[in-house]
């Protein structure tokens, strides 16, 4: 029912979640000696989302191990400003995605009441 009602912005949402994680993750282990920053390439993951997958599975099956522009020495691939404009800009496009389902809700909305 929510992938007709909703559209896209339902998958959307999930997956711009499932990366919110992933990027908390990697920012929560900046200095953890050999931890390796994962992200979801979102494009991918939605493509594979409205070509009728799970958006779970398709976050799942899109999340790819970032690759660093300076490694560190110990292993550790989390670079915090590469992590931070990550974490921004998902921000924002989950922001987009939740007013456009609230706008469809409201609209469904006011129609039930009949204003």
């Amino acid at each position: 029912m929510s992938e007709t009602l909703f559209g896209i912005h339902g998958a959307a949402l999930e997956l711009r979640s499932q990366r919110m994680g992933l990027i908390a993750s990697n920012i929560a282990n900046a200095a953890t000696p050999g931890y390796k920053a994962r992200d979801i390439d979102f494009t991918t993951a939605l493509k594979a989302a409205s070509g009728g997958m799970d958006a779970e599975q398709a976050g799942s099956s899109a999340a790819l191990y970032r690759v660093p522009v300076m490694p560190s020495l110990d292993g550790n691939t989390v670079e915090m400003q590469t992590e931070q404009l990550a974490f921004s800009e998902n921000a924002v496009g989950y922001s987009a995605t939740l007013s456009f389902i609230r706008g469809r809700v409201d609209t469904i909305t006011r129609a039930l009441k009949g204003d």
